[in-house]
């Protein structure tokens, strides 16, 4: 009996593996069938695109925004309350709309990209003011063409002028503070920008029009640019060049200095003035924090009958940022500027009190606390000491300046 048991389970065994072949036979043959399919969809694609003439274009990168078909649309924007001192420019202080920008971004061809910028309000402008930010057709990977990537990239509109770094965290969502270093070096300008990476060296370099007015008329154009090095991930280095071109007495320089622009402080009769500058910097990192410091050297001249307006400035910057427990962060930066003759610097200053008087030094300290929900809302407060002195021995001493701003995307 125990031997026809053992029989029995031997041929219960033999039909299950014997179906179990059957199966995998029956499966095998339906991957075989889909695979086909799937080679003849494939087919019919490269089909279509050679009928076409290109492959549609892959997703620029976007800043999280929300989508309209092809164009990306997102947010930026900062609001708050701020105050300074009598001297200062919101001595009774206000509630204020800090920053409002919508960006827009689309394909538009294989690596070509359009990206623009509408800057609704900013802390540097009145509210009833909207101006165009940025506003360029980009074309990515051109080096893909003797097969290097990215040693080559173009835009062509109005872009950042690429001098000095620190406008590339100068948006309130960026900024670890409120307020930006003394110098504040940016401008907006049209014109053409290259770009591209070289191993652990990258380099950018533009032609714009060198005034602030819409047209750029005066004919000189401003020229800059910058090489970086990051050895690794802690480290970075940059050395920059910029000059504003040759421009007319009545005009104002695209580049913004000092929370007012380059121009013209000449004697009647002078028709042209230029200002260049040099700049390197230097970022640390580590898990929870950064410090970064900026140095650089500017000169005005300009055809003053009278002589003798040609002047160096001198300045730098130092900030450090640090995470602490439960998302509060604080940061804290120094800045300074030298100009043994006088140079215009508002600062904190009202516009008309100091865009004509002559600053010879001037400092400001920020300390800041803030705390970050999340990488699309930061709120921040932050209390600023500004000092110095003018030309014939004046002081400023009351600027100081207090904010508390909710920066935010989406």
């Amino acid at each position: 009996m125990i031997v026809l048991a053992a029989q029995a389970d031997d041929r219960q065994l033999a039909e299950e593996v014997r179906l179990l072949r059957e199966q995998n036979a029956t499966l095998q043959q339906q991957v075989k069938q889909q695979g086909g399919l799937l080679d003849l969809l494939a087919q019919k694609v490269r089909d279509l695109e050679s009928d076409r003439g290109t492959a549609a274009p892959a997703k620029p990168e976007s800043r999280n925004g929300f989508s309209l078909g092809k164009v990306n649309v997102s947010v930026e924007g900062g609001v708050g309350y701020a105050a300074t001192g009598k001297d200062g420019s919101v001595p009774d202080g206000k509630f204020r709309v800090d920053e409002a920008r919508v960006f827009l971004e689309a394909p538009l061809w294989e690596n070509i990209y359009f990206n623009g910028e509408v800057v609704l309000a900013t802390g540097d402008s009145s509210y009833s003011d909207v101006e165009l930010g940025e506003f360029y057709v980009e074309f990515e990977n051109i080096s893909k063409w003797w097969r290097q990537e990215n040693q080559l990239n173009a835009r062509l509109g109005q872009m950042y002028i690429p001098f000095g770094e620190e406008y590339i965290s100068r948006n309130a969502i960026d900024n670890p503070l409120i307020t930006h270093s003394l110098v504040d070096f940016w401008g907006v300008a049209p014109g053409v920008k290259l770009y591209g990476n070289l191993g652990k060296f990258s380099y950018v370099a533009a032609v714009q029009n060198g005034a602030e007015d819409a047209n750029g008329a005066g004919g000189d154009k401003s020229v800059a640019g910058r090489i970086s090095y990051d050895p690794n991930d802690r480290w970075h280095f940059s050395v920059s060049g910029m000059r504003t071109g040759d421009l007319k007495a009545d005009q104002f320089s695209a580049m913004w200095f000092g929370n007012g622009f380059f121009h013209s402080i000449g004697t009647p009769g002078t028709t042209r003035f230029h200002a260049e500058a040099a700049e390197a910097d230097i970022t640390a990192r580590w898990k929870s924090g950064h410090v970064g410091v900026f140095g650089g050297w500017a000169q005005y001249h300009d055809n003053d009958p009278s002589g003798g307006n040609a002047r160096n400035i001198y300045y730098y910057s130092a900030e450090i940022v640090q995470n602490l427990p439960r998302k509060f962060f604080w940061a804290t930066r120094w800045s300074q500027a030298f100009c043994n003759n006088g140079i215009p610097i508002v600062g904190f200053g009202e516009t008309s009190d100091y865009s004509a008087s002559l600053t010879t030094q001037l400092w400001r300290l920020s300390l800041g606390l803030g705390y970050r929900f999340s990488d699309r809302l930061v709120l921040k407060t932050e209390y600023s000491f500004e000092r110095g002195n003018e030309v014939g021995g004046d002081k400023r001493q009351n600027e100081d300046f207090f904010g508390a701003q909710a920066a935010f995307k989406f």
